[in-house]
C-alpha cells in the first residue's frame, strides 16, 4: 500500500472518531445552515427547495432568509406609506408576498412600491398627479376625475389638446442596483377618442441632462397606425375610408408582438413602453421619462393616464 492511501485512511478514521455519527441525510442538516444555503438563492428556488424536506421547508420559512430578499431600504419605504395602508404582516415571507402582490401607495398618494415577484426588486409607479403633464391644471384640456380601478385617487383624462407632453422624474438610488429598467406609460381610452391616428409619439427614458435615443411610438387604439398595417390599397374609391374588418385583425397581432403599441395588463389597464435604463451599481442621478407628441399640429382626446411604471425587464 502507498504512503500516501495509509495516511489518508489515518485522517478519515481520525474524523470519524470525533464524529462517530455523520451526516448522511439531508433532514439531519442544522436548520440555520440549510437557511444560509437557501439566501443564496432567490424565492422560487427556495420554494420549490421547501418541498424536499420538513427540516427544509421550516428553514424556507424563516425570516433570515427572506429578509435577504427584501430590499436593503424596505423599511423606509413601507415608513413612507400612510399609517393606515402600511402593510401587517406575521413573518418576512408574509411580507414579501404581500409586496408582490399588492403594491404599496407612498409618498402622500403619488408613487407605489412594489417587488418584482420573481427577484426581489424594487418597482414603482408614478402617479398621474407627480407628472408633468403640460396644460394638465386647465380644465379645457386635462380633467381630473377618480376611477375605482385605479391604485391612485386621481387620474388624468385628456379633453382636447393639440401638445401633448407628459414627463416623469425618479431618482435612481431607489431604484435596485445592476438592473435594467423599463418604463410603461399606464393608461386606457375613454368612450370617445381622437387625433391619435395621425402621426407616432416619441418616448425615451435618460438620465437628465444627457443624450440618448428616443423611439417612435403608437398610440392609437385602432391600430391604424402601427407599423406594417399600412397594407389596403388607398387608389380605390372603396377604400377611402378607414377598412375596420381588413385592418383590426393584424392590428390585434401586431398588439401582442411589438413593443411600440400599447399591450393589455391583467389588471384592465394598457401600457405602452417608452424606453430602458440600466440602472448601475452606485449610479447617482435623476432619471427622466418622457411621451411626447408635438409636431403633427393635430387636436387630440380619450387619453386616461393612470402613471407611468417602473419595472425589472426580462428579469424572471
Amino acid at each position: 500500500m502507498h504512503a500516501y492511501q495509509i495516511v489518508g485512511r489515518e485522517k478519515m478514521a481520525t474524523e470519524t472518531s470525533r464524529n462517530p455519527c455523520p451526516v448522511t441525510d439531508i433532514n439531519g442538516l442544522p436548520e440555520n445552515c440549510i437557511a444560509n444555503v437557501l439566501s443564496l438563492t432567490n424565492p422560487p428556488e427556495t420554494c420549490r427547495l421547501s418541498l424536499v424536506a420538513s427540516t427544509f421547508r421550516s428553514a424556507a420559512d424563516s425570516d433570515s432568509v427572506w429578509e435577504t430578499f427584501l430590499p436593503s431600504d424596505y423599511q423606509d419605504l413601507i415608513g413612507r406609506a400612510s399609517d393606515s395602508s402600511r402593510p401587517v404582516f406575521a413573518s418576512k415571507k408574509e411580507l414579501y408576498l404581500r409586496l408582490s402582490n399588492h403594491p404599496l401607495i407612498i409618498d402622500g398618494g403619488t408613487k407605489s412600491f412594489s417587488l418584482e415577484k420573481w427577484s426581489g426588486k424594487k418597482c414603482f409607479m408614478l402617479a398621474a398627479r407627480y407628472l408633468t403633464i403640460v396644460w394638465g391644471d386647465t380644465p379645457r384640456y386635462w380633467k381630473w376625475t377618480s376611477l375605482p380601478e385605479s391604485r391612485f385617487t386621481e387620474v388624468a383624462e385628456l379633453v382636447d389638446v393639440c401638445w401633448l407632453e407628459i414627463r416623469g422624474k425618479i431618482h435612481t438610488q431607489m431604484l435596485s442596483p445592476a438592473t435594467t429598467y423599463a418604463a410603461y406609460l399606464v393608461f386606457k381610452w375613454a368612450t370617445t377618442v381622437y387625433g391619435f391616428g395621425h402621426r407616432s409619439a416619441e418616448g425615451w427614458v435618460r438620465i437628465s441632462g444627457s443624450e440618448g435615443e428616443s423611439r417612435s411610438l403608437y398610440l392609437d387604439p385602432d391600430g391604424w397606425q402601427w407599423p406594417r398595417t399600412q397594407i389596403v390599397p388607398r387608389r380605390m374609391g372603396f377604400f377611402n375610408r378607414r377598412p375596420a374588418n381588413m385592418v383590426r385583425p393584424l392590428a390585434a397581432m401586431l398588439r401582442q408582438s411589438n413593443d411600440q403599441c400599447p399591450k393589455e395588463r391583467g389588471d384592465g389597464w394598457f401600457e405602452m413602453e417608452l424606453g430602458e435604463h440600466l440602472n448601475k451599481s452606485g449610479e447617482d442621478g435623476e432619471l427622466e421619462i418622457c411621451l411626447q407628441e408635438v409636431k403633427g399640429g393635430n387636436w387630440k382626446s380619450g387619453l386616461i393616464l393612470q402613471g407611468i411604471e417602473l419595472r425589472p425587464k426580462n428579469s424572471k
